[in-house]
């Protein structure tokens, strides 16, 4: 009988160290993911860098999946600051095609990283660097933004088929406004998808944007050296003018209220502008080059303007 009892005695002993041990183990090591406690990344060079930093980190905000691309690649939505008006910056709609709008996505995240007193109180600012992981991964080899420059070869950097997602769709023909299955890019026929809003990439916006309803919105694109307004037959907002003035003003590019070099079917800039988003498409210069210094001026006066 006491052999029994001791037996029993020592296997209970056994258990509740191997329970505090593997505990323990987790609790430090264990990181949530695709939530708003999820881990936050930190920018490296002009790429950035997955190395996951604490929750409670003051200079990065929450990490929040928003969706998954037609090729299964998440969506992902990086925090600043918890002020109640939002501004949202997003990159790489054309995937791979423009992929140095993800890399002044990254830029933005880094600087935001390293100086969270740039994000004034009353602000929350949003950066979705990779909206198109799929086009991206076509030509990067990447569906993240880890990656620099350096990454992408001179022939890869040209391949069409980086603008369009998994299922071939241009998606930024595939938004509320003027939508038509068959659009253009230039003089090239593109696919609108099936319907306004047949890609889950899409969708993901939409349902981000309905939901949160942010201030206003900037959406980087490559390659003509511009700021361009967004409209849906409704004129050009005075809010939408404004944001339009104040990035152009800052960062010296030129302003524009609409963009006619081809017609433009499914724009999500402008779909946004149906709904009453005020929203600007900043053209880089190039398929390239950041242009960081011009972007970052741009940015802290269109941050600085909803300062109130």
């Amino acid at each position: 009988m006491k052999k029994t009892i001791i037996t029993v005695i020592v296997i209970i002993i056994v258990i509740i160290g191997l329970y505090f041990v593997f505990h323990r183990g987790s609790s430090v090591t264990l990181t949530p993911q695709n939530s708003t406690t999820s881990s936050t990344t930190g920018v490296n060079g002009s790429g950035v860098n997955q190395s996951p930093t604490p929750t409670t980190s003051v200079s990065a905000g929450p990490v929040e999946t928003i969706g998954m691309s037609a090729g299964g690649h998440p969506i992902v939505a990086y925090h600043y600051g918890s002020g109640s008006t939002e501004v949202v910056f997003v990159g790489g709609i054309h995937g791979g095609y423009e992929w140095n709008t993800v890399l002044v996505a990254g830029q933005l995240m880094k600087y935001l990283a390293a100086n969270p007193s740039a994000v004034p109180a009353n602000e929350r600012i949003t950066v979705i660097p990779v909206l198109n992981p799929d086009g991206l991964g076509k030509v990067v080899g990447t569906s993240t933004v880890n990656f620099t420059a350096a990454d992408v070869s001179k022939s890869n950097a040209t391949v069409i088929s980086g603008r369009y997602n998994s299922d071939n769709v241009d998606l930024n023909r595939n938004f509320d406004c003027d939508w038509q299955a068959t659009g253009v890019w230039q003089n090239t026929p593109v696919s609108g998808g099936s319907a306004a809003f047949s890609e889950p990439e899409s969708q993901a916006m939409q349902k981000y944007i309905t939901t949160n309803k942010p201030t206003a919105v900037v959406v980087w694109y490559s390659a003509a050296g511009g700021v361009y307004a967004s409209n849906c037959h409704g004129g050009v907002s005075d809010a939408t003018n404004n944001l339009t003035q104040t990035f152009a003003t800052a960062s010296g590019y030129s302003a524009h209220q609409s963009f006619d070099f081809y017609a433009t079917t499914g724009d999500m800039t402008n779909w946004l502008a149906k709904i009453g988003v005020p929203a600007i498409s900043v053209l880089l210069t190039d398929h390239t080059g950041t242009e960081w210094s011009k972007n970052l001026a741009g940015i802290q006066a269109v941050l600085t303007y909803y300062a109130k």
